[in-house]
């Protein structure tokens, strides 16, 4: 068959910035606004993050419809717009709570189910795609390159947007996110257009494995199974300072709107140089195995919460939480890139023609994850203020994620392969 080339890699890369952009301002700026400027509770856009990811439960579908012949340009773009329709509802939705807060929540919720619909159906039909059409020797290099383009645009957006909401209004908030969604549609379909066609490698519909026949053999397999609840576990530790970073800068440290959304903008531009140094490193390079990149990544972020709890306990903490949030960004990027190149490299073990659905399966792993730890967090923080000082009840919270990262740092050493990543520069044949 003919594999993609490294232009249509950063091509498919550039989707996964669209996705990256439009979703940092649902779970990071939008969740500051109602804890922060509306006064509301913290686990009440924990749970509307959180519904967006249990919604991604249906990834596996797309996944298995992608490894049947299923029209996957078509979920791209389309889940694509349906992600940028829910991104403004969940604007329209804040802004309504503001004077009719039931109508506004029920708009709220109907949006985050749209966004995790959206994210599902265009996510993963781009890494099904990634994973069936990337010749095997470049499947952990794809998504290095495709995870730093959306942690790019994920840094990018949140730091524009952040200058750019400053003095904040309801107006402006409903502008940006509309200019965002749009460009992320218009982008979208200039860079998937026509790839799809060049590159099929999907198996004929009629010849296809009955979904829950192929998921079951793809969880009888010992390593795709182990993998599967490694995903879930660490992934919960990774986001459970997702929903509360912004606001503990707001209310430990008095930080503006636009200010906590450039801290966001630090730790994803920090997440971005640490997928960077283990793409260079690791797939370029070849230095070190995947599985010790994941096990120093979870170090270090351990080591990074503790920091950032402490700050908030410090009168000078305000001069430690950008370098100490930029550090955990950076140690996050570690590990995520080592872990999805470990997920890359294993979709296609296995039985053939199931690289979509074992990737659906890992992503809907991540998002459930995604969606209790930000849950979990938030609600913990209330929690804990109703007994402690706001900053203290914070801290408790980050202390108890670096525990975590502690974990799966244990159990990356089990599960994980001792081996190096595929080099980027690999000679492929058939491009």
């Amino acid at each position: 068959m003919k594999y993609l080339s490294w232009a249509s890699i950063f091509r498919l890369g550039a989707v996964q910035m669209c996705l990256g952009a439009i979703v940092v301002l649902c779970t990071s700026t939008f969740n500051r606004l109602m804890v922060v400027e509306a006064g509301l509770p913290a686990v009440l856009p924990g749970v509307l993050v959180g519904l967006h990811y249990a919604v991604q439960i249906t990834r596996p579908t797309w996944g298995y419809k992608s490894d049947t012949g299923g029209a996957r340009t078509r979920f791209i773009i389309g889940g694509m717009a349906v992600l940028a329709l829910g991104a403004l509802g969940a604007a329209l939705g804040f802004v309504l709570m503001g004077t009719m807060f039931w109508a506004g929540l029920a708009l709220s919720v109907l949006a985050y189910a749209l966004i995790g619909a959206g994210v599902g159906a265009s996510g993963t039909s781009l890494l099904a795609l990634l994973a069936t059409s990337t010749h095997p020797r470049r499947r952990a290099a794809a998504a290095t390159i495709t995870w730093l383009m959306m942690i790019f645009g994920i840094a990018v957006t949140a730091t524009i947007v952040g200058k750019a909401l400053d003095p904040y209004s309801q107006g402006l908030l409903l502008k940006l996110v509309a200019l965002v969604g749009a460009g992320a549609v218009a982008l979208t379909v200039l860079a998937v257009w026509g790839i799809e066609a060049r590159h099929p490698s999907a198996p004929a519909p009629d010849k296809a494995l009955p979904f829950r026949a192929g998921l079951a053999e793809i969880w009888a397999e010992p390593r795709a199974r182990n993998f599967t609840i490694f995903i879930f576990l660490s992934m919960v530790a990774y986001f459970m300072q997702e929903l509360i970073l912004e606001p503990y800068a707001g209310l430990a440290f008095g930080f503006t709107p636009g200010q906590s959304t450039q801290l966001s903008g630090a730790q994803n531009g920090g997440v971005f140089v640490g997928m960077l140094t283990v793409g260079i490193a690791a797939t370029g390079f070849r230095i070190g195995s995947l599985r010790a990149w994941v096990m120093a990544g979870c170090t270090g972020s351990a080591l990074a919460l503790l920091v950032i709890a402490m700050a908030g306990q410090m009168a000078t903490g305000a001069a430690l939480i950008q370098p100490a949030t930029m550090a955990l960004g950076f140690f996050n990027g570690m590990f995520a890139v080592s872990a999805i190149g470990s997920m890359m490299a294993l979709a296609g073990e296995g039985r053939e023609a199931r690289e979509g659905t074992r990737m659906g399966l890992w992503g809907a792993a991540q998002a459930v994850a995604a969606g209790v730890g930000g849950v979990l967090g938030a609600g913990a923080v209330d929690l804990a203020r109703h007994f402690i000082a706001t900053p203290t009840a914070f801290g408790v919270v980050f202390i108890a994620e670096a525990a975590l990262f502690a974990v799966a740092t244990l159990m990356a050493q089990q599960i994980i392969e001792g081996r190096a990543a595929p080099a980027i520069g690999s000679y492929v044949p058939g491009e």
